[in-house]
Parts: C-alpha cells; structure tokens; sequence
C-alpha cells in the first residue's frame, strides 16, 4: 500500500532518508501543496541548483516531454527534481503515456505530480496513487489549526498566548493564506520578545475588543437585536468588508454545528467550550440557542445573503447584513434556552461552503514598545 503523508510528515521523512523517485502532493489547500513541493526542492537539489530542476504545467506540456525530461540523468548531483503543477490537466492520452514510467521510475529522479484533485477513474491516476508517496494537502480541520498556527507563529518568531490563538482563527475564518497574513503583520508589528495578546490581533485587523464574530454570535443567542447591530456597525465602520463579515459568519455557525454534532455523541463541555472560548458552565445553554432548525434556516439566510452582496443587488450592503442578523435574532427567540443539544444535519453542504469568501481587509502598522 502507497504511503501518505501530511506535507509536515514529509519534512520530518525527509530528514532521516533520501528523496524517493515518485511524490504526489494533492489537495485543495494550495499554502501546503506549495509548503510540500518547497521541501523537496530543499531536499532534492541540495548543492545540484536549478541546473537539475524542470517545472512543468499539465495545460502546457504533454507525456512525451515529461517522460523524457524524467528519464535523464543528473548532471554533477546525485539527484534531479521534475514538478509537474496542474497534474489534473493533462489530457487522459496524454497522461496514459506515462504510466509506464511510473511503474519503473528512474532512482535518480524525483518526479513530482502536483494536483488539487485527479480523476480516479483514470488510469494514469490509479497508477499513480499506486507508485507514490502521497502528500495529503486537504484543508485542516480545527484541530489541526492551533498546531500548524504554532508552528507558523515559532517561525516568525513570535509567542501568542492562548485568546490570541483563538482570535486568529476566527479573523482568518481557517484560511491558512489569512493566518500567514495576520503572523506576518503581527511578526513586524510586535516587538521581539513579547508575547501577542488579542489586543494585538483585533488592533492589527482594525476592529475593536468586542466586535468579533464570536462576540456576534454571543448576541445573536441572547436575541439582543441593538448589540448585534452595533457589532455589525463598527465592524463595518473598521472597514471589514461586507462578504468577509458574512463568511465569518457562516464559519462560526459551522463551527458551533460541529460542536453540537460532537457533544451530541458524548464529548464533554470542557472540549466545547476550548473551542467556543467560554465557560464550561455556559456552554450547553448556549448551544441550546442554535437549534437544528435554526441552523438550517442560517444556511439559507447566508446563501441568499451571499448572492444578493455578489449579485450586485439594489440594496445597501449594510441593509442585506442587518436584515440577515435580525432573522437571525428573530428566529433564535423563538427557541428556549433549555432545549438540550441534538445531532444537527449539516447546514454546510456544497452550497454554503461558497459563502466564506476570499476578501480580505488588511491593515499595517508600527507600534513601540508598551
């Protein structure tokens, strides 16, 4: 069975032995697939420079060149390097050229094949998994977030305390391009040696101490309909952008669903309220807020939301966003607080998952020392 790495894994491989002539990197997290092939390029090459590497475009080239270029020797190394980005466009003939030489690779050459997703039902594709070392590049899931975050956060140099992990991940809304962003503005903003608070974060993303999304969140469970507008005010006041605060939004709302789906299958309120960032004491009622009913009707309130911001729509997005907020508010008093947890069906299937968008509001600055 072919062996599957995380690219992190792969760092830590690569350390202990020699490059091996096949690597699939997949996924759709484009930040580790570039991380991945960084690594082997590090690692292949060595002293033996660009003079032994060749970069290929699946649109651009065909088997035959590939093939070929593989299939030559180092000149004054031990090693070559060939990456082929965009795997999955390369014609099915095209690729069927290869197959042959993933089933008898030349040693001296790691062959690369970069990819957000292939066709399994191809058979280049099949061969592939087969012959390779696979570097999985899916997005992470949130546990994973607060390690790679370490790790990111250690080498930029910089300590962030425990709220400022969490705050992080909320403001990127787990994009990991985001979270780099945030680790660079902080790594310049915050003076060596001190740790990163919160403070620090919200002040870089230029919006205030309580005006999170999770903050809105709060307000949106206690049906206070005047606080939820002002969160929404001096964020947009900050200059947050419009489909960034709605996709904010719809990422904690799936976070508060996996939380219920985890609770509902016995974890315990200390877990919970690691993730929620609140009282252990607080968590259940608070859950108890967000019924399946109301997720589901959220699921749909950010989808149309979502398509009146992009689709150009005559109302002021502001109004599309407070509208949004007060059914929300609305729909969250129609539920009591002692309603226990259940197993929610996602409200974020492939139609939702569109809402977290892209934008991003970035902020620069210099501060001195405290």
């Amino acid at each position: 069975m072919a062996l599957t790495l995380t690219p992190y894994q792969l760092e830590t491989t690569l350390k202990k032995q020699v490059p091996g002539p096949l690597y699939l990197v997949v996924g759709e997290e484009d930040l580790l697939r570039d991380h991945a092939v960084a690594v082997l390029k590090t690692e292949v090459l060595a002293d033996g420079g660009e003079f032994n590497y060749d970069l290929f475009y699946g649109d651009e080239t065909g088997g035959d060149e590939i093939r070929s270029c593989a299939s030559e020797m180092p000149a004054f190394a031990e090693r070559r390097l060939v990456v082929v980005k965009a795997t999955e466009k390369l014609s099915a003939r095209e690729a069927e050229v290869l197959v042959q030489y993933l089933k008898d690779p030349l040693e001296t050459t790691t062959l690369v094949f970069v990819s957000q997703k292939l066709d399994g039902r191809l058979k280049f594709s099949q061969a592939l998994a087969r012959a390779a070392v696979t570097i999985d590049c899916s997005p992470l899931r949130d546990a994973q977030l607060s390690p790679w975050l370490s790790r990111e956060a250690e080498r930029l140099g910089l300590r962030l305390e425990e709220q400022a992990h969490h705050v992080l991940k909320e403001a990127a809304g787990g994009s990991l391009h985001g979270l780099r962003r945030e680790l660079e503005k902080l790594a310049s903003y915050v003076p060596p040696g001190q740790t990163v608070t919160a403070a620090d974060v919200q002040t870089l993303r230029g919006i205030e101490p309580g005006a999170s999304v999770f903050d809105l969140t709060i307000a949106i469970a206690e049906g206070r309909r005047g606080k939820v507008l002002s969160i929404l005010a001096r964020n947009l006041e900050a200059g947050e952008a419009p489909l960034r605060i709605l996709g904010s939004l719809a990422w904690q709302y799936r976070r508060i669903w996996k939380v219920k789906e985890s609770m509902a299958g016995g974890s315990r309120e200390g877990e919970a309220a690691r993730t929620l960032r609140m009282d252990p004491m607080k968590v259940r009622p608070f859950l108890g807020r967000f019924s399946e009913e109301h997720l589901q009707t959220a699921a749909r309130l950010f989808l149309g939301a979502d398509g009146q911001l992009k689709g150009g729509s005559s109302s002021r997005p502001q109004i599309v966003l407070e509208r949004l907020l007060l059914r929300l508010c609305e729909f969250v008093e129609q539920w009591p607080t002692s309603e226990p947890p259940s197993r929610p069906s996602s409200p974020t299937g492939r139609s939702t998952a569109r809402l977290v968008s892209n934008v991003r509001t970035i902020r620069s600055g210099k501060r001195t020392g405290r």
